[in-house]
């Protein structure tokens, strides 16, 4: 059985971790072959850890605005490689990945993670990309949150499967290397507790909500400090307002970082203040490294996070309320430790890459079985 993932990356983040740890917990008897757009070269860094994973990877040759190329390239590759099913990830995966797997006369199955709706170019693309999902074979949701966001694009529910994303237990062995994340703040502060959060730094992912929220905090608890990993179009917005407010030296944002799994155990605890999400993969680490997660109460958040066991719930948009819970866990650190321990144990029963490789088996082989023709 041969499978291939059709995806636009431009760095290797959580969906390529998530296809990727998929592949390597399929059966032996099942081949992936990972494909990307170009994205002007940026897709290398995805490509080169599948090869050094051990698994066949390709850039297409064909990108933006040359999409019937990219259709046409795209279905002789399949055929070529007589590829089984094909995995798009994102709009335009989906879009291409639709027409060239009608071509080549495969199933084609759409990841649905989430849509961001972070500028009128995306959420144009991403209108597309909704009203593209009703014509795929299947649409395989990342929790029950998207499942039915998806519903409300007319796909048929017969059509849509929830699998959720998978926890990287493995990645985190209990240790914490809290010197690498204390060392971001200047040696003269005195910071005791650290509270971390990672993400694009884009406005549905509340990040101003968290620089209010910081701030609150700061002003009752000065031995705390914020560490906010990741880049984006926003960044120049809340460094502005953390300069403002008087807490530049305790509210850092140091940018993009790759060792990410190094540093996430050492936190205190870890801040998700988005306004969407599908299932955010940085909550799913935070709880398999044993960090207490206070997350906004959206999208398939709920599903990963238990409300008072593994940290705390909050609505969307609260500075005030989410101050108020990250401060009752600094302030408890055996509640941190019951909440991170619960929150471990809680992704190793329920969010295991062998559970999901299971479900995309069940979903591959209904998929063979059926195989009734889909109108394109």
């Amino acid at each position: 059985m041969h499978l291939v993932h059709l995806t636009a990356s431009t760095f290797f983040g959580g969906p390529e971790r998530q296809m990727l740890g998929l592949a390597e917990h399929l059966p032996d008897h099942y081949k992936t072959t990972f494909l990307s757009f170009r994205e002007g070269g940026r897709c290398n860094e995805f490509l080169e850890h599948v090869r050094g994973r051990g698994f066949d990877s390709l850039a297409l040759q064909n990108d933006t605005p040359y999409l019937f190329a990219a259709v046409r390239e795209l279905s002789a590759l399949l055929l070529d490689r007589e590829i089984d099913v094909l995995f798009c990830h994102g709009y335009k995966a989906n879009l291409v990945g639709r027409f060239a797997a009608r071509r080549a006369g495969i199933p084609i199955v759409g990841v649905s993670r989430g849509w961001t709706g972070e500028s009128a170019k995306v959420r144009l693309y991403e209108s597309i990309d909704r009203w593209h999902l009703k014509y795929l074979d299947r649409v395989v949701c990342v929790s029950n949150g998207q499942a039915e966001k998806v519903r409300r694009t007319g796909t048929a529910d017969a059509k849509i499967q929830v699998i959720r994303n998978s926890a990287r237990t493995e990645a985190f062995n209990g240790t914490s290397d809290r010197p690498s994340l204390r060392r971001y703040f200047s040696s003269t502060l005195n910071v005791s507790s650290i509270v971390l959060a990672a993400g694009r730094l884009s406005p549905e992912k509340g990040f101003a909500v968290l620089v209010e929220s910081a701030a609150h905090v700061i002003r009752e608890s000065p031995a705390v400090g914020f560490v906010l990993f990741g880049d984006g179009m926003e960044r120049e917005t809340l460094e502005r307002r953390v300069r403002e407010l008087g807490i530049a030296d305790r509210f850092l944002l140091p940018g993009f970082i790759r060792n990410l799994d190094q540093v996430l155990p050492a936190a205190d605890v870890v801040v998700l203040p988005s306004f969407t999400e599908g299932l955010p993969n940085v909550a799913l680490e935070a709880s398999a490294a044993g960090v207490p997660v206070v997350a906004t109460a959206v999208g398939g958040t709920p599903e990963v996070v238990r409300d008072g066991l593994t940290g705390w719930l909050v609505a969307p948009g609260n500075p005030e309320q989410m101050a108020e819970r990250i401060q009752r866990l600094l302030v408890d650190r055996s509640v941190r430790w019951q909440m991170g321990n619960a929150g471990r144990e809680f992704m190793q029963s329920h969010f295991s890459f062998e559970a999901q490789a299971a479900a995309y088996v069940d979903l591959v082989e209904a998929l063979r079985n059926a195989r009734t023709p889909v109108a394109v």
